[in-house]
């Protein structure tokens, strides 16, 4: 018999039939359960939502995370839990996050408190790439000073001093990106000073005061109390720009020197846990959720400038940051953790 072009027999069609319902039916109930990325990120979060700070109560880190803690839980619906978990040069607060390997914790606090540390020990207990940047929040000003009794009123009288007596003045600096600035602007500038180190660095800022130190790298906040009573000068801070805050000191680079740049990055982190969505949608809630003078005006007075972004604009901040450090760390003959 002959059959006209497309025709198909009626009993093939049958036979087709019986073996498509079910393959239907299987396809459309996997679908059904398995929900899409889109439905999840809809749905977070499901419990309480942690930050873990890896410092004491009272740092710059942990201020800032309680400034916008009850905004957070008033747009996630569910509590947000701060958690303090200090010491191990940060090692304990990365490893709790990246343990816990879920999309309900992070951590809250400085990309230096990581960045830095392939140039630091010799093998790490952590992949510094399984932290992902989820929303940067403010920027630590950062800055250098010397005793007031020393009579140097800027960063290139106290160059002039050190180059002419080498070896003779003591320095200190916070360990991490604040100690390898300082280095690189010594390297840069020819100076030489003999390191002191300290268990607790927050009381080198004392010794300061007294010129048993002679020029120290740190936070601002740790030296804006004996800034304030006239016992120590700061010379210079290390960010790109002039902290609003602080109009009146200049950068590393407007004093000449600008190896000395080096900035603060705050903000929050996750694990590989996290989609890309999820990210994306948490650190546009950071970002909403500090949008706000008060807040501005308290991170000010904490010694810390507003600087706010979501994943995407955190994660590129931190690129320059890596690559900067990188560039230091090669100039002073460090080799990275394989």
């Amino acid at each position: 018999m002959l059959q006209r072009p497309g025709f198909v027999p009626p009993m093939r069609t049958a036979k087709m039939s019986r073996l498509s319902v079910p393959l239907i039916a299987l396809v459309a109930t996997l679908a059904a359960a398995a929900p899409s990325a889109q439905a999840q990120t809809q749905a977070w979060p499901q419990g309480p939502v942690r930050f873990i700070i890896p410092f004491g109560p009272g740092a710059g880190a942990d201020i800032g995370a309680r400034l916008i803690q009850e905004r957070l839980q008033a747009r996630w619906g569910k509590p947000v839990v701060i958690e303090n978990r200090p010491g191990g040069d940060s090692m304990i607060a990365i490893q709790a996050m990246l343990s816990a390997n879920d999309d309900h914790t992070f951590m809250w606090g400085p990309s230096g408190s990581f960045i830095v540390h392939p140039y630091q020990y010799k093998k790490l207990p952590y992949d510094p790439a399984d932290l992902l940047p989820v929303a940067r929040f403010s920027s630590t000003i950062l800055g250098v000073a010397a005793p007031a009794s020393m009579k140097v009123a800027t960063l290139a009288d106290f160059v002039e001093r050190a180059r002419a007596e080498p070896g003779k003045f003591n320095s200190a600096a916070v360990p991490g990106i604040t100690e390898l600035a300082f280095d690189y602007f010594a390297y840069n500038a020819k100076i030489t000073t003999a390191k002191v180190p300290y268990k607790d660095i927050v009381q080198a800022v004392n010794d300061l005061a007294e010129d048993r130190l002679q020029i120290y790298s740190s936070s601002y906040a740790i030296l804006r109390p004996l800034r304030g009573a006239g016992r120590i000068t700061v010379l210079a801070q290390m960010g790109r720009e002039r902290a609003p805050s602080l109009p009146e000191i200049p950068t590393g680079i407007e004093a000449g020197f600008p190896a000395l740049e080096m900035d603060g990055n705050v903000g929050l982190f996750g694990s590989k846990a996290l989609s890309a969505d999820l990210r994306e949608r948490i650190g546009a809630d950071v970002v909403a959720a500090s949008d706000d003078k008060e807040i501005d005006d308290k991170l000010n007075a904490t010694a810390q400038t507003p600087s706010r972004g979501g994943a995407q604009e955190f994660a590129a901040s931190i690129a320059r940051q890596r690559a900067q450090i990188a560039e230091i760390a090669n100039a002073l003959g460090i080799q990275p953790t394989r």
